[in-house]
């Protein structure tokens, strides 16, 4: 694993309310960034969020599997909200559906 990677996400994470790491073509991936679409400009202000496409990443496969020792999983997405993962694609629309995300938010 690239220690540029693992910087790379630790400052991420650390400079964001809600950080997101994605791949454009991955259809949970696209689901977590229209669930927080909902949010931006209300409980969630632009500056405090950020999607990074690590597809678009020369160390993507690194910054996977860093994501991957962090929380387990290396799948994307890899949602955080305040430093925490909160899962994935599926478990930020179901924090969203059950009214659990605007809480996270404020």
């Amino acid at each position: 694993m690239s220690n540029r990677a693992q910087k790379l996400v630790d400052n991420k994470i650390a400079s964001k309310k809600v950080m997101v790491f994605s791949k454009k073509f991955c259809p949970f991936c696209s689901m977590a960034k229209d669930v927080f679409r909902k949010y931006l400009g209300k409980e969630l202000d632009a500056s405090d969020y950020e999607v990074l496409e690590i597809d678009g990443e020369n160390d993507c496969d690194q910054i996977q599997d860093y994501l991957g020792t962090m929380t387990g999983q290396s799948t994307v997405p890899r949602v955080f909200i305040n430093g925490k993962c909160i899962g994935g694609g599926t478990e930020t629309d179901k924090l969203h559906r059950q009214g659990k995300l605007k809480t996270l938010l404020n």
